[in-house]
């Protein structure tokens, strides 16, 4: 065990390393305004004096800013933002905390560890579902940042952390407090959701969870604080719901949300935003609720923007979406969200042109004959159904909309899948 881990925290190297993550997370500043952009100058005038309060055990942290979230699926997500002086001292310590804690995790843990995601907690599952473990025991921890107890937690990591300055140090970002309306109120438990030290400290903390799940020698994946157990037959499935709630509220003393904590058939389930169809992988129906709400306000035509940045966020959220998205097995509705799609970018551009004689030019200009053209020109319909006229397809067809910056989901899920 290392004694003087503070100082390999606050080596050049080392805060350099943490200074660039910072700033490629990018992020808004916290209590006392200062920008990504203006730190360097900042911490060129304040570090000297941040440094010595840190290796004197002096150095008090700022209160996190309180940023509310809304849930997809509703309700509220409470994010604490930390100055990003303060991200950068965190991102510090997690780089010389890492290698210490990492490399002891379970195997079935997946989230905020190197070289491990999201799709691989989904394909584990997968894999259980495909040894015939097929009821899921989803656990749901109650608001489990607000709720993590400090001494439950110091006591983890002090078992693998002599140096009593870093040990100290991490006490008090837990208890920096969080500002609301200008007002700061006391952390006595919890963790800010936000900043860089709080997803390494949740696996540190649900490691014995981890632990004690392979003891029993139950198949499970975690990715922070959510995970699924799977278990043969709904009787043992209730067995290991009562056993583990029972022990992540005396041991770890978390909360369990009973309303949502279930256990069901795998085809039930949803994890991570994917459900799992017999062995099969799909996005769950709730996430393509979430895709297409968003895709409607991207493509609304009361939106007054100009095609090519309309384009541009359309491009930036359909990447980001089928990024996540892309290791679903469920090709079949694939192509039809990208018709869907082109149809509502054609009805965009037959707005845009909104005068008969606009129209018509366009349309002639796209290679519609003149007859075609002033057919639709001088049509009265709405604009959804003039986007499928046969005139409209031709002069708007799929190539000329890739070719100004379309992106289709089919290429994205084609290319993933069958690589060249």
């Amino acid at each position: 065990m290392n004694h003087d881990l503070l100082s390999c925290a606050l080596e050049p190297a080392n805060l350099l390393k943490a200074w660039k993550q910072v700033r490629s997370n990018k992020g808004a500043p916290g209590i006392d305004g200062v920008t990504i952009d203006a730190y360097p100058d900042f911490a060129k005038q304040h570090w000297p004096s941040v440094r010595q309060a840190l290796l004197d055990g002096t150095y008090k942290p700022s209160p996190v800013l309180r940023a509310v979230i809304e849930k997809p699926d509703g309700g509220e997500r409470l994010l604490g933002i930390p100055t990003v002086q303060d991200r950068v001292i965190q991102q510090a310590i997690v780089q010389v905390l890492t290698p210490i804690f990492d490399p002891g995790f379970s195997n079935s843990s997946f989230g905020y560890r190197p070289g491990r995601s999201a799709h691989d907690a989904v394909q584990q599952v997968k894999r259980y579902i495909k040894q015939g473990l097929h009821q899921a025991v989803d656990v749901d921890l109650s608001q489990f940042f607000d709720t993590v107890s400090h001494d439950v937690l110091m006591s983890r990591v002090a078992r693998k952390i002599n140096d009593k300055r870093l040990l100290k140090l991490i006490g008090c970002y837990l208890r920096a407090g969080v500002m609301i309306d200008g007002q700061c109120y006391p952390t006595r438990v919890g963790m800010p959701q936000g900043g860089p030290l709080s997803p390494l400290l949740s696996n540190v903390l649900l490691d014995d969870l981890d632990k004690e799940l392979e003891y029993r020698g139950h198949g499970f994946a975690r990715y922070c604080d959510d995970f699924l157990i799977l278990v043969h037959s709904q009787r043992a499935g209730e067995r290991v719901m009562e056993s583990i709630t029972r022990y992540l509220e005396r041991r770890l003393k978390l909360t369990i949300n009973l309303t949502k904590s279930k256990v069901v058939q795998s085809t039930e389930v949803e994890f991570l935003s994917f459900t799992f169809t017999g062995k099969r992988i799909r996005w769950s129906q709730k996430s393509l609720l979430r895709f297409k709400r968003t895709i409607i306000k991207l493509t609304s035509r009361s939106w007054g923007v100009s095609m090519g940045y309309r384009l541009r966020k359309l491009a930036e959220y359909i990447r980001g979406w089928m990024g996540y998205f892309r290791i679903t097995e469920y090709y079949s509705p694939i192509p039809l969200l990208d018709q869907w799609i082109r149809r509502r970018i054609r009805c965009c551009f037959i707005k845009q042109w909104r005068k008969p004689k606009t129209r018509y030019r366009n349309l002639v200009k796209l290679g519609v004959d003149h007859i075609k053209a002033a057919s639709i020109a001088a049509s009265s319909k709405g604009y959804y159904r003039l986007s499928k006229t046969f005139a409209t397809q031709q002069a708007l067809n799929d190539s000329y909309l890739a070719n100004i910056g379309l992106v289709s989901l089919k290429e994205l899920w084609i290319r993933f899948h069958y690589p060249r």
